[in-house]
């Protein structure tokens, strides 16, 4: 079996016709509630050594992009953000990875661009089911608590970090918390409509094990159908900060 030289082992092998070739992927990385593409920091460096593409996304209104929020940025604006870095970087053939609420913006966008997108991975996020009804809008204040009076986002707390990801330890916690801004209401609040476009997109699945979701039951169907295949990580909701490595390696399995 031929295989490629020392030199440009750093990609994805995959089998065709007896022989294994190099496949380079292009990840496009959208993070969920409170974070930017800083949060991305810890599983860059090892996707671009193996020779890999990576683009993280810091949507509207979050990360460094806080100073542009307000009370009218919703989910236009973030599908917006990602379909600007997808064309104005030429981007093809996009795994477009979407964390806990990004999960409806990444559909949103494999919906509007079909045919720049090879895949779409759900990191412990919101799943869209195949339908043309209006999904994916929900209020965050009934399990996060109410906004004072003129808030239009809601801050990452320690009880937040406690209730969705207790691994998150240490250093690791101050610099979540450090980095963390606000996440604007509307964004959550607002549903997606996905068309018919969106049914042959590839899906793929990462589920946390200690994120408060009931994953069996969700295995099991309970909570809509999975449309591909999945891996489980024994971790809290932010696998990207507590176990960069085995995420790393889910990631590639499952968009090779």
């Amino acid at each position: 079996m031929l295989y490629a030289p020392l030199h440009l082992k750093t990609g994805t092998y995959k089998k065709c016709g007896g022989l294994e070739s190099l496949v380079m992927t292009t990840f496009v990385l959208v993070p969920g509630a409170w974070l930017g593409g800083w949060v991305w920091k810890k599983i860059e460096p090892p996707l671009r050594e193996r020779g890999h593409y990576v683009f993280p996304i810091t949507l509207t209104g979050m990360g460094d992009r806080v100073h542009l929020g307000s009370k009218d940025v919703g989910m236009d604006t973030a599908v917006q953000d990602v379909l600007n870095v997808i064309r104005y970087n030429d981007l093809e053939r996009v795994v477009l990875v979407g964390h806990s609420f990004a999960g409806k913006v990444v559909a949103a966008v494999a919906d509007r661009i079909p045919e720049k997108v090879s895949s779409v991975l759900y990191l412990d996020a919101f799943r869209p089911e195949k339908t043309r009804e209006p999904q994916g809008g929900f209020d965050p204040t009934r399990e996060f608590g109410k906004l004072q009076p003129g808030d239009w986002a809601i801050p990452l707390s320690d009880k937040i970090v406690d209730s969705i990801g207790r691994d998150v330890r240490g250093s690791d916690r101050e610099w979540l918390l450090s980095k963390s801004t606000p996440w604007p209401l509307k964004i959550a609040m607002d549903p997606i409509v996905l068309s018919d476009k969106f049914d042959s997109v590839r899906s793929s699945y990462i589920f946390c094990t200690a994120s408060g979701d009931p994953i069996d039951e969700i295995l099991a169907g309970k909570w809509g159908k999975l449309e591909g295949p999945y891996k489980l990580i024994d971790s809290g909701h932010w696998p990207m900060i507590t176990k960069p490595d085995e995420l790393v390696e889910d990631m590639l399995v499952l968009s090779s």
